[in-house]
């Protein structure tokens, strides 16, 4: 299992970037890893929605199959992934001062033989590392800062 983690602080208050934040098929705006995302239930909000991300990192493309396994406004989105690649993941917001808020973005993940296991795990770890960094340079970007 490859665990990431990164985070950022964003100039807007925790219920500005929840506004945005729950809005899932929009996170393709600021995620250059995510080609589309189709919802794949009725719900598009909340614990049970699920839907299919078209991601492209490099020379790879997967559809990323996910549920959303938490939903606490306006703090904790959860979900599952249950594709090609495994895991969990959760984005956080907590309070970080004046109209500012923490955006946490954490990960377990476990990646599939053909993209090497445990070993492209570790690698692959690294590469996604690098853009949930830019893709939350790019949210940011949306709160003017």
């Amino acid at each position: 299992m490859t665990r990431i983690r990164v985070d950022t602080e964003l100039a807007a208050p925790v219920e500005e970037v929840w506004a945005d934040l729950r809005c899932i098929d929009s996170h393709v705006e600021w995620m250059h890893d995510a080609e589309a995302i189709r919802f794949t239930s009725e719900r598009t909000e909340g614990v049970g929605t699920s839907f299919d991300c078209v991601t492209r990192v490099g020379p790879i493309r997967l559809t990323d199959r996910m549920e959303i396994t938490e939903w606490t406004e306006p703090k904790v989105i959860g979900v599952r992934h249950v594709g090609l690649v495994t895991g969990e993941g959760r984005f956080t917001l907590e309070p970080a001062g004046a109209d500012r808020t923490r955006f946490t973005w954490e990960e377990e993940l476990t990646f599939p033989w053909w993209l090497g296991g445990p070993v492209g795990g570790a690698v692959g770890g690294r590469i996604l590392a690098r853009v949930w960094r830019r893709n939350l340079a790019s949210l940011s970007d949306r709160f003017g800062d």
